[in-house]
């Protein structure tokens, strides 16, 4: 008896001293011995989502994938789980765009950064990025649906000229099954303002639309696409040979961010989950 209250004297002591209340200490000390299978289902979850992130995923993105595979997890959680496993997202900061007030003397900008679009095919938009392979920049031009941010036509070469941007234009056309009353917006680059693409532009019978001069705001969307391939995907490095950067871009656009990547635009939602509740609904 004596020997237990000398030993609960000096608990009270050291949870005083360490300032630490009574109820927390008894509660680590009975605490179960046998691990959680709920916690090493939720850190396996973690670990698998942030591999298939190519190590980009931050605690936000890994909760919202594993809430949507059926296993809710809060960011705060998830956060704590990847400080676990020693697990760190690789994104970087933003980036301040310069601003612009002059518009395309030819081509206006009708879209006038309304991005929150109704429906898919009514509003497309493209913008070409290089990404370094092997000796050389490659460059990737993109065509993305702004109803759900989902990239839909795509091409790669060593030339960032109109042929590129006609070939990523094209897939979108007929992959989507050449809709009508269709709008395209870019930048003022060469490869949009030629001829050869206004002459494609015009035999799809697609309005076009161009961003002012020097104003990246007036594309974000796809600015912000870039930002979030060369930062949750692509190695700082570059890639080894145009091969491998092309199948990795695919991997990237198909894979990871059409069919897993949550998107704050879409609520929440991959662009091909968007996309199916449009449809399902509509």
């Amino acid at each position: 008896m004596i020997k237990r209250l000398k030993e609960s004297y000096s608990i009270v002591a050291l949870c005083q001293t360490f300032n630490i209340h009574r109820s927390s200490y008894r509660a680590w000390i009975n605490r179960p011995l046998i691990p959680s299978s709920d916690k090493a289902k939720a850190l396996t979850m973690v670990k698998l989502i942030h591999g298939e992130s190519n190590g980009s995923a931050g605690a936000r993105t890994i909760a919202a994938i594993s809430t949507l595979r059926g296993l809710p997890l809060s960011r705060y959680r998830s956060g704590r789980m990847m400080k676990q496993l020693e697990l760190t997202s690789c994104q970087r900061p933003g980036h301040a765009y310069k601003k612009a007030t002059q518009e395309h003397i030819a081509i206006p900008n009708h879209l006038a950064r309304e991005f929150n679009v109704e429906k898919p095919n009514k509003v497309w938009c493209g913008d070409v990025t290089y990404i370094w392979s092997g000796k050389r920049w490659s460059y990737l031009a993109i065509v993305m649906d702004l109803f759900s941010r989902k990239p839909i036509g795509w091409a790669m070469s060593l030339s960032p000229d109109s042929e590129l941007t006609g070939k990523a234009l094209s897939m979108a056309f007929e992959t989507r099954g050449q809709p009508d009353n269709l709008m395209f917006h870019s930048d003022q680059g060469s490869h949009y303002t030629s001829r050869k693409y206004r002459q494609l532009l015009w035999r799809y019978q697609i309005k076009q639309s161009m961003s002012r001069r020097g104003n990246c705001w007036d594309n974000s969307p796809m600015e912000r696409f870039f930002r979030s391939l060369k930062t949750e995907w692509v190695p700082e490095t570059g890639y080894r040979s145009f091969v491998e950067a092309k199948n990795a871009v695919i991997r990237y656009i198909i894979g990871y961010y059409s069919q897993v990547r949550p998107h704050q635009h879409n609520g929440g939602l991959s662009p091909n989950a968007a996309e199916q509740k449009f449809w399902f609904a509509y």
